[in-house]
């Protein structure tokens, strides 16, 4: 048993939000109240206890790539970072696209103290030709399907993809940026862009894509995220579908409600991910879109990189960056703390939707139900130093936020723990 006291509760599915005890049970949740007993105990006192976080996109690049990260290392940095379940995308090496590679991935993942959930991809090797066996991969475990890295070009293979994951009643995850209307990726088309010499990647290189996959949505009645989304365009577009009637969420990175195309100048390749870091417009309309619900999750994209391949130029350095041990800070430092949205609402965001839409476990606290918990203190703030991460590629590397995790609990383990708790 693990009791945990004096804590601020706080759960959104339920509308808690109060102090109390939570005693735990194996890897449930056995009662919630007041002066609950057992041992050994955890004091939350001065802290808030949430449901663990659920990061539904991230690259954990096992295999084919554990220079930058493994599934372990992987672990670590998402336990560090309050999260208790991630999905993982398909871009591996090789490629997630058979339901035994996707078996292999799960097998390896149960050993890790977070669940490790695994996208199948879209298409046979991502080349956007052949889709892959939506059926033999949904039976195999797969939590989602994309092809997230490459965008998909053909739009009738779009529609018939739809066509099939909706008779499965699966989710269609999408990166949107055509790439033939991209110059050079990783930094918005514009003046910073200008500056470096290179042509960017334009703001309707995204909307574009994400205008047609809307109205393919509502055709077909697929269930649709759209992917990182960074423009203006793409949250009107989105907001316009749900308007319809079409089953269509969207998800926004910390870094894309944080940043804008300026930290390109500072950061440099810190600052290069796809799709790029947008105008302050496109900056301001994705909270907005937070605020007023059209974006519903909050996901990292937590794409490692090894120092030497962030260290090449700017044109030839791989695009992505670091973002689960950093993403609940940063987003109390820019959503919580000017008052874009309330704590509440950023836990429903980082916990309760993903949960809700991709039918994992966990994303509420209720007697019977997960035992999977992040405990943080929602005003302390700390300089960003060091990762559990394999890699360090972060533009948040050395910078000042609010929003400490002290603890983090899955499956009623704690997995993670600082030292001042």
């Amino acid at each position: 048993m693990l009791l945990i006291k004096n804590g601020r509760v706080l759960d959104p599915a339920s509308g808690i939000d109060g102090v109390m005890d939570l005693l735990l049970e194996g890897d449930v949740i056995r009662e919630m109240g007041e002066n609950l007993s057992g041992e050994p105990a955890l004091d939350a006192t001065g802290l808030v206890v949430a449901p663990g976080l659920i990061d539904t996109h991230v690259h954990f690049r096992d295999p084919g790539y554990t220079h930058k990260e493994t599934l372990h290392t992987g672990a670590l940095a998402a336990a560090r970072g309050g999260f208790t379940s991630v999905v993982c995308m398909a871009n591996t090496n090789p490629v997630t696209d058979s339901p035994a590679r996707l078996q292999e991935i799960l097998r390896r993942a149960e050993k890790e103290d977070v669940r490790i959930y695994q996208a199948a991809a879209v298409t046979l090797g991502l080349e956007g030709k052949v889709l892959t066996d939506f059926a033999a991969l949904k039976q195999a475990g797969a939590a989602c399907f994309s092809d997230d890295g490459v965008p998909i070009t053909d739009s009738a293979l779009v529609r018939k993809a739809m066509e099939q994951i909706a008779a499965l009643d699966g989710v269609l995850c999408l990166h949107e940026e055509d790439p033939a209307l991209v110059g050079s990726a990783g930094v918005n088309a514009g003046t910073v862009a200008q500056t470096l010499g290179l042509s960017g990647a334009p703001a309707y290189s995204e909307s574009s894509l994400i205008a047609r996959d809307c109205m393919l949505a509502l055709a077909t009645g697929a269930r649709v995220v759209i992917q990182h989304i960074s423009t203006k365009a793409g949250v009107d577009m989105v907001r316009f579908a749900r308007s319809l009637g079409a089953k269509v969420e969207a998800e926004a990175t910390p870094h894309h409600f944080s940043m804008t195309q300026e930290a390109v100048l500072e950061l440099g390749t810190l600052a290069k991910m796809n799709p790029p870091l947008r105008a302050e417009e496109d900056r301001l309309a994705v909270m907005q879109g937070l605020a007023d619900g059209t974006i519903n999750l909050i996901a990292t994209d937590h794409a490692p990189h090894s120092a030497e391949e962030k260290a090449r130029d700017f044109s030839q350095a791989p695009s992505g960056i670091l973002g689960l041990e950093t993403a609940l800070a940063v987003g109390i430092t820019y959503l919580v703390e000017p008052g874009h949205l309330t704590l509440g609402q950023l836990i429903e965001k980082m916990s309760t939707n993903p949960a809700r839409i991709y039918g994992l476990k966990g994303g509420t606290l209720r007697p019977g139900g997960t035992a999977d918990l992040v405990l943080f203190h929602p005003k302390e703030t700390w300089k960003v130093e060091g990762f559990a991460s394999k890699s360090s590629n972060s533009p948040f590397l050395h910078k000042t936020l609010t929003g400490k995790v002290r603890a983090t609990v899955c499956r009623g383990k704690v997995v993670f723990q600082s030292d001042a708790t």
